[in-house]
C-alpha cells in the first residue's frame, strides 16, 4: 500500500477516481444495507461483486434469476468503479448495492461479519488474495462466474502460478466462459474439479427500458430527415481523431449524417468536448442537448449507463478499445439490436466472441487504414448493411443460455433447506 500510495493519490485527485465510497472501501458498513436486512434476518445473504460496468451488465440477469428463485436469500451486490456503482444502483436499488472494501483485513471483516455471507459470487477473474482468504475463514463459499483469462493477463498469471494456487484453493467453483478460460484456469493453478463451462453471461444480458432521450432523439432525427447515424460507443485515446476524420469524409456523400460518440471513461468527456471544438465539428453534449438539429454533427454522450440503449439508433456501430492496443470492447450490445457492426483488430480481451460473430459473418474487423472505406462502404449499400446486423443478432441469440446454467450451478454451493420460508422473510420478499 505504501508503495503504491502515489498512484492512488494521483488518481483521486487528478481524475476523482474512488473519491466517492471511500469510508465503505474502508470497511464501514453503509447504514443503508443494515436497515434494508433488519426486517429480513432470516433470510441469508449472497453476495455478488462485479467491478466495473461491464460486469454489471454481465451479472444483472443472474442477479434478477436469484432474486426470483431464490426466496430464502438476500442478493447483495459491490462494485469497484463509481460507473459500475451507479448502474448498480438504478438496476439493484440503492439498499442493496455498496463499494467493494479495500483488500486489507481491516476492510474486508466489518462486511462479511455484518452481511454474513452464505455465498460470494466473483464476476470474471477478482482474485484478491485476502479477500478469498477472509471470505473462506468466514465459511461463505465462493463462486467465480463468467470466468475468463485473456490473451494479455495469461502470461502474468502464469508467471505468479505459485501464489495464484494458493489463493485459488479457496474458491469453490469456477465457471469459465468457454473450453479455452477452463483450460487457463487450470494453468493458473484452479482445481480441475471445480471448473464448468456455462458459457458468457453477456450473451444474455436483457435489454433495459430505454431511457427517455432514445426516443426524443429518435422524433429529432425522423422530423429533420438527419441520417445516416453512426453509434460510436467505448471509445478510447487516440480512437476519437481518426473516427471524426472518417465522419467528415462521410459527410461528403452524406451531409446530414449524424455520429453519435461515447467515450468509455467519464474523465475523458470534457477532453473529447475540447477536440470536437478544435475541429470545428458541429456537436453538441447529451447532458445539453435540448432538441436542436444534429443533422451533420456529432452528439457527444457525456452520461453513464445510456449506450447500449443508442445503439438502437444507429444504421451503423463502431465499438472501440479497438483501433489502439488497449483490448477491445463488448460487440454484444450493438448485435442486440440487429444492428451491422465494425471493431477494430485490437480485440483479444473479447477474443472468443469476436472470432465468434467473424465466424459467421456478423462484424466487420478493420484497421485504422481500412476504417473510413469500411464505413463508407456499408452506408452506401443498404442491402448488405442490414444483412449483417441481422447475422449478428441471430448469432447473439444461439448463444443465449449461460444464466440458467449459472444458477444451477451456483444452487450446488447453497445449504438444502427444507423448512417453510418464515413469514418475515416472505413479506420482505414481497416487498
Amino acid at each position: 500500500m505504501l508503495l503504491s500510495l502515489p498512484y492512488w493519490l494521483y488518481q483521486i485527485l487528478r481524475h476523482g477516481k474512488y473519491r466517492n465510497g471511500f469510508v465503505e472501501r474502508l470497511g464501514r458498513v453503509p447504514a443503508r444495507l443494515r436497515a434494508a436486512g433488519e426486517g429480513s434476518r432470516a433470510r441469508r445473504v449472497i453476495w455478488v461483486h462485479a467491478v466495473s460496468v461491464g460486469e454489471v451488465l454481465a451479472v444483472s440477469g443472474l442477479v434478477e434469476q436469484m432474486r426470483r428463485n431464490l426466496p430464502r436469500h438476500r442478493v447483495l451486490v459491490s462494485t469497484t468503479t463509481d460507473t459500475g456503482q451507479e448502474l448498480a444502483r438504478k438496476r439493484f436499488g440503492d439498499e442493496s448495492v455498496f463499494y467493494f472494501p479495500m483488500d486489507f483485513a481491516f476492510a474486508i471483516r466489518p462486511f462479511l461479519q455484518a452481511l454474513q455471507p452464505e455465498l460470494v459470487v466473483l464476476a470474471e477473474t477478482e482474485f484478491w488474495p485476502n479477500f478469498l482468504r477472509q471470505a473462506h475463514a468466514s465459511g461463505a463459499r465462493i463462486a467465480v462466474v463468467n470466468a475468463r483469462i485473456s490473451d494479455r493477463s495469461l502470461p502474468r498469471y502464469r508467471r505468479f502460478r505459485w501464489a495464484l494456487r494458493r489463493m485459488l484453493v479457496h474458491v469453490d467453483l469456477f465457471l469459465a466462459q468457454t473450453q479455452e478460460d477452463s483450460a487457463r484456469l487450470q494453468s493458473i493453478g484452479a482445481i480441475a474439479e471445480r471448473v464448468q463451462v456455462t458459457g458468457n453471461l453477456k450473451f444474455d444480458v436483457s435489454l433495459p427500458s430505454p431511457p427517455p432521450i432514445v426516443e426524443s432523439l429518435r422524433r429529432s432525427l425522423a422530423a429533420e430527415g438527419a441520417g445516416p447515424v453512426l453509434v460510436c460507443g467505448s471509445t478510447v485515446e487516440d480512437e476519437e481523431p481518426p473516427l471524426l476524420k472518417a465522419f467528415e469524409n462521410l459527410r461528403v456523400g452524406h451531409p446530414r449524417a449524424v455520429m453519435i460518440l461515447a467515450p468509455r471513461h467519464p474523465e475523458r468527456f470534457d477532453e473529447v468536448a475540447i477536440l470536437l471544438r478544435q475541429l470545428g465539428m458541429p456537436s453538441f453534449r447529451r447532458s445539453q442537448w435540448h432538441g436542436e438539429s444534429l443533422a451533420g454533427g456529432v452528439l457527444l454522450v457525456d452520461t453513464i449507463g445510456e449506450l447500449a440503449a443508442l445503439y438502437a439508433l444507429g444504421d451503423l456501430a463502431f465499438v472501440g478499445g479497438s483501433l489502439v492496443p488497449r483490448g477491445g470492447h463488448n460487440i454484444i450490445e450493438p448485435a442486440q439490436h440487429g444492428v451491422a457492426i465494425v471493431t477494430g483488430n485490437h480485440t483479444e480481451n473479447f477474443r472468443d466472441i469476436v472470432a465468434l460473430f467473424q465466424s459467421r459473418d456478423a462484424v466487420r474487423i478493420v484497421g485504422l487504414a481500412e476504417l473510413p472505406l469500411t464505413l463508407m462502404h456499408l452506408l452506401a449499400d443498404n442491402a448488405e448493411r442490414q444483412a449483417l446486423g441481422r447475422r449478428a443478432l441471430q448469432t447473439m441469440r444461439l448463444q443465449m443460455g449461460a444464466t440458467s446454467r449459472t444458477l444451477e450451478a451456483l444452487k450446488t454451493l447453497l445449504v438444502a433447506d427444507r423448512d417453510p420460508l418464515p413469514a418475515s422473510a416472505q413479506a420482505a420478499h414481497t416487498d
